[in-house]
């Protein structure tokens, strides 16, 4: 989020989807998980991921259990 080459235009819809993120402690119904590694979720960025995706990772051993975003990938 400090990256100064964010574009302006992606700041709103990084921030709502962070917000649902953590209302549903990572499981958002617009998600998908990883196959190999469920933790791992893709989220759609944007009407039908036009915008890109969020990875994050659900850390449900924490204390107290945690989501981790780990990439906002924007096309």
């Amino acid at each position: 989020m400090t990256d100064p080459t964010l574009p302006p235009w992606a700041m709103g819809p990084i921030v709502a989807a962070m917000v649902e993120i953590g209302e549903t402690r990572g499981l958002v119904a617009a998600s998908t998980a990883a196959e190999d590694w469920p933790e791992c979720r893709l989220l759609p960025l944007g009407e039908d991921g036009a915008l890109g995706i969020i990875e994050y990772v659900i850390a449900k051993d924490a204390v107290p259990p945690q989501v981790i975003v780990t990439r906002v990938l924007l096309y």
